[in-house]
């Protein structure tokens, strides 16, 4: 059996799989986030071990983890966890919604270095200029830094004692030579880092340590247990579904919202602000556009109502609606792909005493639909032709949304056949492939049940409110710049 630990935003996540790669087993535990100050986001890394822990015990009940041969890890991506010379904390980890280092990213950005050698914006959300951020606010606790590690390898240090990270989450840090897959000592020069403050690198096939004695005792386990590189989040979901071929795509609709294509290749186009990164795979990579609210912003609305997201979907019936008269912007935490703005706001435009909670619903699920087109967009740009996509993430679970988001995007989207083809799956296969798995025999794609096709009859409409929405984020900039 093969275990994969997914660390989220949201919460931890943990599946057992058999050699058969059937879900024996699964656990989950919550996770809260802090914004201290606006535009901050950040977590305790003491929660996530807490998390882990919850979700590990649970699972060895019954000696549910003792016939594990492989684990993988993986999490979300670009924040910055920051440890001192005795691997001790030294503040809250800083989360890939955070944008308070806007002015920090402009300016690395400015240097032409970075975007040639990571190929990627330096967006406010990546690491490095987080910590160009506190080496300008937080003096003190950045003289005090010893290591700084991504969320997920935060938890491989806790669980095996190794400093590792991998390279489709290293990619996100605007520190790695995406071409040499190797961190480049001139980019983390300009944060005031060397690469003694980094962790080894590892392929996510490889092995990167093994599990710590007294935790493979707490939980039945075998001392020296293979831990994979692992994955970042995304890289693991694509894992998870078997997105690893040029044209292979998915959809995410998780708290951020992605459109993933896999490439045969390096191939950056960082004027589009796409990310190119690294995958989980050996001398692979990968493109993606990025929302930062995508079901998050239905969870928003939904706590806003006091009524569950699936009542509030549920409710609109089964039959797609055209275009709303109420106009959502999704922009609750800023945004990425493609306008790189932490300052972009979410609104509702043009309600009346007419405007129910089923059009205020709409609007949410068509804005974020509106937001993927320009993902598209920038994909088809930087050279990246989907003609169908797989859907993944809480947000799939309402066909009402994915037949929205086929016609705005004109592609078929499959939904996978009932299971859970996650990152944490995904953290599992590649915990299987690094025990000599070949990923020609793991790496299948999910039965399909079905696929959905853009609604024709609607789709001349909503490209038209589409044009509805571009012109009032645009308005809403020229407001902005004319304060």
């Amino acid at each position: 059996m093969y275990l994969g630990i997914d660390l989220g935003t949201s919460g931890v996540k943990a599946v057992v799989l058999d050699d058969d790669q059937r879900i024996v087993a699964q656990a989950t535990a919550p996770l809260s986030v802090s914004r201290p100050a606006d535009l901050w986001s950040e977590q305790d890394p003491a929660d996530w071990v807490r998390a882990t822990e919850t979700v590990l015990d649970s699972l060895a009940v019954n000696g549910g983890l003792e016939k594990v041969q492989g684990i993988g890890l993986s999490g979300q991506m670009h924040g910055a966890t920051l440890l001192d010379a005795a691997d001790d904390v030294i503040r809250p980890a800083v989360l890939w919604n955070d944008t308070r280092s806007h002015a920090e990213a402009g300016a690395l950005d400015s240097d032409p270095l970075f975007r040639e050698l990571t190929g990627n914006v330096v967006f406010p959300g990546f690491t490095a200029p987080k910590l160009a951020w506190l080496r300008t606010h937080e003096p003190a606790a950045f003289a005090n830094i010893s290591t700084v590690l991504l969320p997920k390898d935060y938890l491989r240090l806790w669980l095996t004692g190794e400093r590792v990270s991998e390279m489709s989450d290293a990619a996100g840090t605007a520190w790695l030579d995406m071409q040499k897959r190797d961190w480049s000592e001139p980019l983390l020069a300009a944060t005031g880092l060397r690469r003694e403050h980094m962790p080894r690198l590892v392929e996510g096939t490889e092995p990167s340590g093994g599990l710590r004695e007294p935790l493979a005792a707490r939980w039945g386990m075998k001392p020296g247990l293979p831990v994979a590189g692992g994955a970042g989040d995304n890289a693991a979901t694509a894992i998870g579904v078997g997105v690893i071929g040029e044209g292979d795509g998915f959809v995410s609709l998780g708290t951020s919202g992605v459109l993933f294509a896999a490439t045969e290749g390096y191939r950056p186009n960082a004027a589009s602000a796409v990310h190119t990164f690294c995958h989980a795979l050996p001398n692979t990579w990968h493109q993606m556009g990025v929302i930062l609210s995508a079901a998050s912003a239905l969870d928003w609305f939904a706590g806003i109502t006091g009524h569950p997201a699936k009542a509030l979907t549920d409710a609109l019936g089964a039959d797609l609606r055209g275009p709303g008269q109420v106009p959502f912007l999704p922009y609750l935490s800023g945004e990425r792909t493609p306008h790189n703005d932490p300052h972009l706001v979410g609104s509702f435009d043009g309600m009346t005493h007419a405007t129910d909670r089923a059009a205020m619903t709409h609007a949410v699920l068509e804005g974020v639909a509106f937001a993927l087109a320009e993902n598209l967009d920038a994909l088809e740009a930087a050279g990246t032709r989907l003609s169908s996509i797989l859907a993944v993430g809480g947000g799939s679970r309402s066909r009402y949304w994915l037949e929205l988001i086929a016609t705005i995007l004109g592609v078929e989207i499959k939904r996978p056949a009932d299971g859970d083809f996650g990152a944490a799956f995904g953290a599992a296969r590649l915990g299987m492939m690094t025990t000599g798995a070949k990923a020609t025999d793991v790496l299948t794609p999910p039965a399909i049940s079905e696929t959905i096709a853009p609604n024709e009859a609607l789709r001349a409409s909503y490209q038209d409110a589409r044009s509805g929405f571009a012109a009032r984020r645009t308005a809403q900039l020229s407001v902005r710049g004319s304060r």
